[in-house]
């Protein structure tokens, strides 16, 4: 049979036409497999890239606001968290050099490179292609804050209970990491934003309008871990003014004050060494620029004998925090070798006027507001702050005196 007849033999055969197109389209669909299954092995690595960048850039702005080594950080979460082998150094950035975020101090700035060979590819490129990724995270103000509890184990670390009426012109913030970091119950009406926690916040009928609430944050720092516990010795003996006296006290240091009586106190430092600052039921105690220290001369192998609070509902306050020197806006301050979780309560009538902070950074503050307080200017830190009473707090505050904490968040932002 010529050439030419088996030629024409062929073309009239259906099997040899599919072999022929079979074998002409074979390579192509090799490549497109291959190519397919190079592009799912590029995303992936390259998602998980993303990943570590993301998480390195976070852990590096949250030790960033909490006056951590970000840089140091950022590098140690890309260790924990790429399972890739980096072809090139991260680049960790504080503040970034490029992006949107380009020199912006609260911002951290992370660059991954890695060169990955892909199963099909590699056959035809000399070298693998490179992957990319970089994130940006930012430290970012998300509101005052006016009560914190510095609570940070699983305990809650603010309360509200009873027939509460709490209404803030400004936040609350729980270091606590319990499921219920901020626990509102009863009847208990609150507006205050935001309402943030390490831990979670349950939902509640409680929270009113424009209440805001922020779980699962960044924990806030302690507003005043600058200021040093006190050494204090030979200090006069207790003092005592009762309810028919009327007296005016200057600044000093004393084993115990249990105000009964009409007191004036002068400006200045009043230094408790032991026993408790009392205000009886039938105070009438008048101050401004004064603060109270709450110490021991024994706090540091007894921590039960530091001072402690006691306002008595009946009594009537009107003090303020100095508005500069050492204890600026603070109305006062307990010793941080106090002993755990003693309850100091404040109380007043109607008529009381309190303006400043509530420092209890190792025992918990439980205030018992009464409606017609006035509250225009104060802030509560406690290891815990428990409510159970009306509070109005304005949070009108002067600019040189007491003035809400800002409050922090990070989030990526590229």
């Amino acid at each position: 049979m010529s050439l030419l007849s088996r030629w024409k033999s062929l073309r009239s055969d259906q099997k040899g036409s599919v072999l022929i197109i079979s074998s002409l389209t074979m390579p192509i669909l090799i490549g497109v497999v291959g190519l397919a299954t190079d592009t799912i092995q590029w995303t992936l690595d390259k998602r998980q890239l993303q990943r570590s960048a993301d998480s390195a850039a976070l852990a590096g702005a949250m030790a960033l606001a909490q006056d951590h080594d970000a840089e140091a950080s950022a590098n140690d979460s890309v260790g924990r968290t790429n399972s890739l082998t980096l072809t090139e150094t991260p680049v960790v950035e504080w503040p970034p050099t490029a992006g949107g975020y380009s020199g912006n101090s609260n911002s951290v700035r992370v660059v991954l490179r890695t060169r990955r060979n892909l199963p099909f590819s590699s056959m035809f490129l000399s070298q693998a292609p490179l992957i990319e990724v970089s994130a940006t995270a930012q430290v970012i103000s998300n509101g005052n804050y006016c009560v914190i509890a510095l609570e940070q184990g699983t305990e809650t670390g603010v309360t509200i209970t009873g027939n509460s009426t709490i209404d803030l012109n400004c936040g609350m913030f729980a270091n606590s990491a319990a499921g219920a970091a901020v626990s509102a119950g009863g009847s208990a009406t609150i507006r205050s934003t935001p309402v943030g926690a390490v831990g979670g916040i349950p939902a509640s009928d409680s929270y009113k309008q424009p209440t805001t609430l922020l779980p699962y944050s960044i924990p806030q720092e302690d507003p005043f871990a600058h200021l040093e516990d006190p050494d204090v010795s030979g200090c006069s003996p207790k003092l005592t003014v009762q309810p028919s006296q009327t007296r005016t006290i200057s600044p000093g240091c004393y084993r115990g004050m249990d105000l009964k009586g009409t007191v004036t106190l002068e400006p200045g430092v009043y230094y408790i060494d032991g026993g408790s600052l009392s205000f009886g039921s039938q105070a009438h105690v008048t101050g401004d620029g004064v603060t109270f220290v709450l110490t021991s001369e024994n706090a540091d192998f007894n921590p039960s004998s530091v001072a402690t609070l006691d306002m008595n509902g009946g009594a009537e306050i009107n003090i303020s925090a100095p508005d500069s020197g050492t204890y600026q806006g603070v109305l006062i301050f307990q010793d941080r070798r106090a002993q755990l979780n003693t309850v100091n309560r404040i109380n007043g009538n109607s008529d009381s006027i309190l303006q400043g902070a509530f420092y209890f950074p190792r025992q918990i503050l439980e205030f018992n507001g009464t409606s017609g307080m006035t509250t225009d200017c104060i802030q509560l830190v406690g290891s815990r702050v428990n409510f159970s009473g009306n509070s109005t707090i304005s949070n009108i505050c002067p600019t040189n005196g007491s003035s809400a904490f800002r409050g922090t968040v990070v989030r990526l932002v590229e």
